[in-house]
């Protein structure tokens, strides 16, 4: 991943994939599992982002050579999770979520009022304003519509004055727009974050790491063509 232009290595050990059956794994099989490999990715020379939503988890893999921490529940989850990021000094990624997606609401307007919700946290803990990053969280409690919409309008959440990462790799709403298995996804995963990207993110995840590199490449050098 390094090889083909991952600037971040995101890593985590347990799934949080919003429909497929993920299940909740206790801390110390999370460390676990995580204790051979976050030293290791540590060591390939670009930032290790531990994704987990664990205070414990996140404390003990910033202290073997992480260099972010990615929650999925925006600091909302685990109450000791902003104290540990602001005392370790260190990014984060506050992405918005959701119990289950509920297709009459404004999706804007949710995600809005989760990150204000989560500044505010973030800010009672003393996080640096300049170390937060925000994530609308695509395919995480939303419709495919509202999936759909979290990418189109990624431009109203630039008023936070905050990094906005988008995710969209592989995710459900692809299918919903052109049906294909996971890993056939690529060409929908490649439209979704050139998408983002012309709108405003400035930090892209994904599995395809050197198709996605190479496509933003060749938008980054169309524009400058102009």
């Amino acid at each position: 991943m390094v090889a083909e232009g991952a600037d971040i290595l995101d890593i985590g050990a347990e799934s949080t994939r919003p429909y497929g059956g993920a299940v909740a794994v206790p801390s110390a099989e999370e460390l676990r599992r995580l204790a051979p490999i976050v030293p290791a990715a540590a060591a390939l020379g670009v930032p290790v982002s531990i994704d987990t939503m664990k205070a414990t988890v996140a404390a003990w893999a910033l202290g073997v050579g992480a260099a972010m921490v990615n929650d999925v529940w925006g600091l909302q989850r685990d109450g000791e999770l902003a104290r540990v990021v602001a005392n370790h000094g260190v990014p984060v990624i506050i992405m918005h979520n959701r119990e289950a997606a509920d297709p009459s609401i404004d999706i804007m307007a949710d995600i809005s009022a989760f990150f204000s919700r989560s500044l505010e946290i973030a800010t009672q803990a003393g996080i640096a304003r300049q170390s937060i990053v925000l994530d609308p969280g695509i395919g995480f409690g939303k419709t495919a519509e509202q999936s759909l919409t979290a990418i189109a309008r990624i431009g109203d959440l630039k008023s936070f004055g905050h990094p906005l990462l988008v995710g969209a790799s592989r995710k459900r709403f692809i299918d919903k727009v052109s049906p294909a298995p996971p890993d056939q996804r690529l060409g929908g995963s490649i439209a979704a974050h050139v998408l983002a990207v012309l709108g405003g993110a400035a930090i892209i995840r994904t599995h395809d790491v050197a198709e996605t590199v190479q496509a933003l490449r060749v938008v980054g050098a169309i524009r400058s063509a102009r």
